[in-house]
């Protein structure tokens, strides 16, 4: 027996109601959402019960007939026009019932090609710092009433597969698309022909979703899929990056390219696409000043950073149309990358004027988990930061190292790039924090081959051993982030940072911990 929410049964067959299979999935949840925002009637079905679907909130402003816990007869009574899942077979038993029903049938495909996004959109993608990108584009719109279109789910990230294309097409003056990739060959590239942008924008390339079968430089190439796609529309990088500049065709005249001019934090190296390594004087990891004996040399770029405050998220940004002084709530140089990205796509882009973006930063708070200051703890400053790869984590231990003397740091991270990626995370956790706590299960194992800071009391571990746990870079359950997060409270240092997707999740488990007053 199905049992029909939010709405009537409709009485009868309308040449322009579009029935929705599988209503409480991602994607057709968005479809159903994106035909509504056209004006069309919509009805939906889904073999899930009411309270087994996760995401029927997205739906409470729309008034449209569920049908849960079954897929009835009035369902395809009703219908005119049949959707179906991505995941859906076409020899399935549904199929033959659609078919025995003679409904026309479409695919995502077929509705995005048929309902084109009609707003500007852009699409922003990087190793490190699209999400703060994205976030804080998306803030400069809604300073000049220009409304971003929204997924609307929570506590999902939402940068893959069909999520993005749909996203542009939903109701909204423009659309600014977080786009990622899986670091298989061609899915960047299909993504971003399904979303239909205008502009592009990369943050950087850094070493990430490696595994055995991948080397860096082809994980670069598939970032390259996303900067070939513009080739005849705006693209704006980060030109202090080798690993992009090294995909721009020199004589594009359609590229703005932004950076920064600080000192240098260190010496780094990176692939060139020659295959040499080349050196770079860092400003942050795989970032700076750099020039290889192929050619490939660090350009001035059009919009440059100087005069920078990082500590008080202060800086000069000369642009074509002259300098202006920027200042933000965030802290640290990757913020200083981020917030250009950010500003050449508001200026360039959505021609926003200049004054009107300054005004925006000023205002924005930063995103969650991201350099997130939790509380105090007896005073040590308690922090929490997304962080899950080995770049990602350096550089934000870098920065906290520039306000900090002293750190700890609690990883809950397992990396996407198994062993090899975890070692790394450690080295970088060694390399700039002053007591390191490995959380997780894969950082516990990294950790204890590490006999040297064992002996010395860098490394700390928990009471508990860890369980072993995984779910993509989600590498400790709650109970190992909070075991962790004890025993870092235990250190004498100005601050601790608690890093990884796990630290993200559990946070209101973090905030609890607080409260009970360890």
């Amino acid at each position: 027996m199905s049992n029909a929410v939010n709405g009537n049964e409709t009485k009868h067959a309308d040449p322009n109601v579009y029935g929705v299979i599988g209503i409480c999935g991602v994607v057709s949840n968005l479809i159903a959402r994106m035909l509504m925002d056209h004006d069309y009637h919509v009805i939906g079905t889904d073999m899930h019960a009411k309270e087994e679907c996760d995401y029927l909130y997205t739906l409470n402003d729309y008034k449209l007939p569920l049908y849960l816990a079954d897929h009835p007869e009035s369902f395809f009574k009703d219908s005119t026009c049949i959707i179906t899942p991505p995941s859906s077979m076409d020899t399935s038993d549904l199929f033959k019932k659609i078919k025995n029903y003679g409904l026309n049938v479409l695919t995502v495909e077929d509705c995005l090609e048929i309902f084109k996004p009609e707003k500007p959109v852009i699409c922003i993608t990087g190793t490190n710092g699209k999400t703060t990108t994205t976030t804080l584009l998306k803030h400069i719109c809604r300073h000049v009433g220009l409304e971003p279109t929204e997924h609307g789910f929570r506590n999902l990230q939402g940068n893959i597969d069909y999520i993005p294309p749909l996203q542009a097409r939903l109701t909204g003056d423009v659309a600014v698309l977080e786009t990622g990739t899986f670091g298989k060959t061609g899915d960047l590239k299909i993504m971003v022909e399904r979303c239909e942008p205008g502009c592009g924008v990369v943050t950087n390339i850094n070493p990430d979703h490696l595994d055995e079968d991948h080397d860096f430089m082809s994980y670069a190439s598939i970032k390259g899929e996303f900067i070939e796609y513009f080739k005849n529309k705006l693209l704006i990088v980060n030109s202090d990056d080798p690993t992009i500049f090294g995909l721009i065709d020199s004589d594009k005249d359609n590229v703005l390219t932004f950076g920064v001019d600080s000192s240098s934090a260190g010496i780094g190296y990176k692939t060139c696409w020659c295959g040499r390594d080349i050196m770079i004087n860092e400003t942050i990891t795989g970032s700076g000043v750099y020039s290889c004996e192929c050619g490939i040399t660090r350009p001035e770029p059009d919009y440059l950073a100087k005069e920078i405050d990082e500590s008080n998220g202060k800086y000069t940004l000369k642009t074509p149309e002259g300098e202006v002084d920027v200042k933000m709530q965030l802290i640290g140089l990757h913020n200083v990358y981020n917030s250009i990205g950010a500003i050449v796509a508001a200026r360039e882009f959505f021609k926003i004027p200049i004054n009107e973006i300054l005004t925006a930063i000023k205002s924005f708070k930063g995103v969650p988990g991201r350099i997130e200051h939790l509380y105090d703890h007896n005073g040590m400053d308690v922090v929490l930061d997304y962080g899950h790869n080995p770049a990602g984590i350096e550089t934000v231990l870098r920065e906290l190292k520039k306000v900090y003397n002293k750190i700890t740091v609690v990883i809950t991270v397992s990396s996407e790039s198994g062993e090899s990626g975890d070692v790394e995370i450690l080295e970088k956790a060694l390399k700039n924090g002053d007591f390191i706590v490995p959380a997780s299960f894969a950082s516990r194992k990294a950790a204890e081959k590490q006999e040297k800071y064992i002996s010395t009391g860098k490394i700390i571990f928990t009471d508990v051993y860890p369980v072993k746990f995984k779910k993509g870079t989600l590498g400790a359950n709650s109970d190992q982030v909070l075991e962790g997060l004890k025993k870092g409270l235990e250190c004498k240092t100005e601050a601790l940072v608690c890093l990884g997707e796990a630290a993200f999740k559990y946070k209101e488990n973090i905030l609890k911990l607080r409260d009970s007053k360890i």
